[in-house]
């Protein structure tokens, strides 16, 4: 009898997975352009992270469309979306454009990131899916929003009054998210954790 297609092949190169691999190829050209530092470069990280944004609204979006949802999108459209965050998170830092008491929003949003991944892992293991909720939807756009302002930085200053101050506010308040939804991913996930071991 004839095996079905795997649909993690099937799929490897539909535009959907092409968008989440373009993803993850924008990562480090958005760190890139921090590093170089000046107007033009942080112009250019923004203009690639919105691209970056944007492919992660569509790739869910055509891949539920058209029929093509696979498990290798499934594995990589959560990792690039960490990826982007986190290293523009981690860069942003490096730059001093997150400073001070707003460090905290970005390790608390690195944190959360990091615990609720291996949350997810241990879960699967046991074969518990853990839903994405629409407040954690929410949260992944305010931070993306935030990182927008931030990556705009001192080139936006000049042509939005206070902007990376908006972008703190913004951060804080992802972060506060973050926590949030952290909790509730934890709730639901304590009880699998703190199961005895079946015998």
């Amino acid at each position: 009898m004839r095996r079905a297609p795997n649909p993690s092949r099937v799929h490897a190169l539909s535009l959907p997975n092409i968008l989440t691999y373009g993803r993850i190829f924008i990562v480090p050209l958005v760190c890139g352009c921090l590093f170089v530092g000046g107007d033009t470069a942080r112009w250019t990280a923004l203009g690639l992270f919105t691209v970056a944004a944007v492919t992660d609204f569509l790739d869910g979006y055509l891949a539920r469309i058209w029929a093509q949802s696979s498990p290798l999108g499934r594995m990589l459209d959560p990792i690039a979306d960490k990826l982007l965050v986190s290293a523009c998170l981690l860069m942003l830092c490096a730059v001093n454009t997150i400073t001070g008491w707003s460090l905290w929003a970005a390790v608390v949003i690195l944190c959360r990131e990091v615990l609720v991944s291996g949350l997810r892992e241990f879960l699967a293991e046991l074969r518990v899916s853990v839903p994405v909720t629409q407040l954690a939807k929410w949260k992944t756009t305010a931070q993306l929003v935030s990182i927008g302002f931030l990556l705009a930085g001192p080139a936006g200053d000049g042509v939005l009054p206070h902007n990376t101050d908006i972008g703190l506010a913004l951060l804080w308040f992802s972060a506060l998210l973050t926590l949030y939804t952290g909790y509730d991913y934890f709730r639901a996930g304590l009880r699998y954790v703190l199961e005895d071991p079946p015998e």
